[in-house]
């Protein structure tokens, strides 16, 4: 069934404040897990929850959990809820009948609510705020029954624009997990292609190559093939938070696997405080290599038109450039490759804010195919990771619109 949320939304008739004792039941059925009865049925506590999201992990039986203290008993489609530390937001349905954990509630909708419905007002900010309120004492912040029993649910009063609601935002959460799949299948792409095609210490040569190219390949310094630019940096007593002005690449703006991390900007406002403008990236290709955070050099680089707004480079973020007669896709992929990324990791200095210097990158002595064959490879990764991208962007539009929904549908 395809939902509208146009239909949704004209569909709206004068919602109704209702108690959550009236349309929501919450389970007292507590059972012994050391019957033998419940062994081959999941176990489900607030570690096997993902914050914000309905998705589970590393769910066991409750065999293999050995449990030993008293559990609630729940059914397939039940809610289950997290009542421990409520700012974590955990909550799902069950997907199959089994135990949870006593630091969980199970809810059961009652006449008058449809259970999408009540699960998804479980992510309104109002419901957020409340439970957050009431949890705040000393010790463990937790949420008890009569707390939950006294909040106030508004609601539509047609179920039929409940279901409607519900699946809509259901179809959404369907959305969101079918492109990060994608996305977690296409890192592993990439992950495996610079596995196989950049050599390592336990292999001089390729594992695949593309089929055309049987040229040896030749022994280079990184210096010979790049140059880290030494350009004006953005000082951070300059940046805020605020999104106005120019975009600034930073440390935290890089992701471990070297993406941009839009949810982490720094904006400059003006450039009132900088003498000239060489620290402005064109928008087009560039590599940009962070110095070391923690014990990982963090190496990123802006995608081809990625932005209509210009880059800014913030302190310890340096721009490489590739010299002449390499391709610098392929010279961007080898520094990510695990040889020459691990080898760095070990050239960096400093015993707590470990630095990489610039001559520790040059000498790094690397093996290199000739112009042709750097293109073929570069082309693949390219196309790796400008997909890559696209999947990530589509991921975080798509989480707008459900927070946009939340936020809308519901009152």
């Amino acid at each position: 069934m395809v939902v509208d949320v146009f239909e949704v939304l004209l569909a709206r008739n004068a919602w109704e404040k209702r108690k959550w004792s009236q349309l929501v039941g919450i389970s007292k059925n507590m059972v012994d897990p050391t019957t033998g009865k419940y062994d081959s049925l999941i176990h489900i506590g607030p570690g096997n929850i993902r914050s914000n999201s309905r998705e589970l992990v590393d769910l066991k039986t409750v065999k293999d959990e050995n449990l030993i203290s008293g559990k609630f008993h729940f059914d397939k489609g039940d809610i289950i809820y997290g009542k421990i530390n409520p700012q974590l937001a955990k909550y799902t349905i069950a997907p199959a009948e089994g135990l949870s954990s006593a630091d969980t509630y199970v809810l059961k909708p009652k006449s008058g609510i449809e259970r999408l419905f009540l699960y998804y007002t479980l992510g309104t900010n109002r419901f957020f705020k409340y439970t957050v309120s009431v949890s705040q004492r000393t010790g463990m912040p937790k949420i008890n029954r009569d707390e939950l029993n006294a909040y106030s649910l508004i609601i539509a009063p047609s179920l039929f624009e409940q279901k409607r609601i519900g699946l809509f935002l259901r179809k959404t959460d369907d959305l969101i997990a079918a492109t990060q799949d994608k996305l977690s299948f296409l890192k592993k792409m990439k992950m495996f292609f610079l596995q196989q095609i950049f050599p390592t210490k336990n292999h001089d040569v390729p594992q695949i190559r593309f089929d055309g190219f049987t040229d040896v390949w030749s022994h280079y310094k990184l210096g010979s093939l790049m140059r880290i630019d030494k350009e004006q940096e953005v000082k951070k007593e300059l940046l805020t938070d605020i999104q106005k002005g120019f975009y600034v690449l930073a440390m935290r703006t890089f992701s471990m696997d070297g993406y941009i991390d839009h949810s982490k900007p720094y904006w400059l406002n003006h450039l009132d405080n900088v003498s000239d403008d060489k620290f402005l990236l064109p928008r087009e290709f560039a590599i940009l290599d962070a110095d070391m955070d923690a014990n990982l050099p963090k190496i990123g680089r802006v995608l081809l038109n990625a932005s209509s707004e210009k880059y800014l480079l913030a302190a310890h973020v340096r721009k490489i450039q590739v010299k002449s007669g390499n391709d610098p896709i392929f010279i961007y992929a080898l520094m990510r490759g695990n040889s020459v990324h691990e080898r760095l990791k070990l050239e960096a200095n400093g015993s707590i804010s470990k630095r990489l210097l610039d001559k520790n990158v040059y000498k790094q002595s690397i093996l290199v195919p000739n112009r042709s064959e750097q293109s073929k490879i570069g082309r693949l990764f390219f196309l790796l990771e400008t997909t890559i991208t696209l999947h990530q962007q589509k991921i975080q539009m798509l989480k707008q619109v459900k927070k946009s929904c939340l936020q809308n549908l519901f009152i």
